[in-house]
């Protein structure tokens, strides 16, 4: 793999981006892809990718689901930004790899530079979100959630005018030689993952009581180390030794689907819920262990005396529609008699 160039990358591996690279008027294309299926007539490229795109665009729908329900989880809204990225990002990918919109469409690079401009907001959100651990401002909070916004808006807008400008050889750009879309493609989300998974080693040794979440970690940092070496290594052998069935990009997809999943597993595992102030969850269960005895009731002198005082020489007898009546004459006091307290 050259620096700043997309050729062998793109002859190992079928990505959006390389039929609008390269010097020729078709772009580049891998030496080894897998088969297409036909569809009324109609083409469909990569169908055994576009189908765990499908199921990580269902399984990125559940997960939101579960991190939008923990009402008081720290980062909630930080992290939920980061999976709408890469639910928007696998939609891109459905649309691009699959023929829906083909290469030859005007609108097709278009759709490849929205494609890259959120893989790159994407890695710059999970970098922000392995900040929030580390209270630079509180979660949650107007400063913290427009930071996100903001900065993941630029991110992508640079990397869309970047692939644009490259795609169409507009000013310095060059798509024979895209040394820009490769800096940030490559370089730059690189950067944001491995600083993530860094910062979140530092949050766990030096925060929690356990170990157990590095686990999640470093697993999802394998799952996707591991798909890109067969992406971009090992996809023209993977095809040939399948029979063109599938290739790298297949299990390139597979992988990083298991890396987010880790990467939710992760937060789930360092987030608890502020119980007393969760909404939605299962009720309190109140149990009652022994009775008080009299003994033991720190109320009972006050009652006893309350009794004493009170029924002082009282006389209590039933009516004849069921009410009590009582009169009280203690203490050389006249009678008088108490109202009738109807049973409920």
């Amino acid at each position: 793999m050259r620096f700043g160039y997309y050729d062998d990358i793109c002859h190992n591996i079928q990505m959006a981006a390389c039929p609008l690279l390269g010097d020729g008027p078709l772009g580049m294309v891998p030496e080894c892809y897998a088969r297409n299926v036909s569809v009324n007539d109609q083409p469909v490229f990569q169908m055994a990718t576009i189908i765990i795109d499908v199921i990580a665009i269902i399984m990125t729908i559940i997960m939101i689901y579960h991190i939008r329900s923990k009402y008081t989880a720290v980062g909630r809204k930080e992290m939920v930004m980061y999976f709408y990225f890469y639910l928007i990002m696998n939609i891109l990918d459905f649309l691009t790899i699959s023929g829906i919109i083909h290469y030859s469409s005007p609108a097709y690079p278009y759709f490849v530079a929205g494609y890259l401009g959120m893989t790159s907001a994407m890695c710059w959100c999970l970098f922000l979100n392995g900040i929030v651990g580390f209270q630079w401002a509180e979660d949650g909070t107007a400063l913290s959630l427009w930071t996100f916004r903001l900065t993941s808006l630029i991110v992508f807008g640079v990397m869309y005018f970047v692939s644009i400008a490259t795609f169409k050889s507009i000013a310095a750009f060059d798509k024979g030689h895209p040394i820009g879309l490769f800096i940030i493609y490559f370089i730059f989300n690189s950067i944001c993952l491995i600083i993530y998974v860094i910062l979140q080693i530092i949050l766990v040794v030096n925060t929690l009581d356990e170990y157990w979440p590095l686990g999640n970690i470093l697993l999802s940092s394998v799952f996707f180390i591991l798909g890109q070496v067969i992406m971009f290594f090992l996809s023209n052998k993977v095809c040939e030794g399948i029979n063109h069935y599938v290739d790298g990009l297949f299990f390139g997809t597979i992988c990083t689907l298991l890396a987010v999943m880790m990467v939710y597993k992760y937060w789930d595992s360092i987030t608890k819920e502020d119980l007393e102030f969760s909404v939605g969850g299962k009720g309190n269960v109140w149990e009652v262990k022994e009775l008080l005895n009299d003994d033991e009731n720190e109320f009972h002198e006050y009652r006893k005396n309350a009794d004493t005082i009170g029924h002082q020489g009282g006389v209590t007898f039933a009516q004849p529609d069921g009410y009590t009546s009582s009169y009280y004459g203690g203490n050389g006091a006249a009678p008088y008699a108490k109202q009738p307290y109807a049973p409920y």
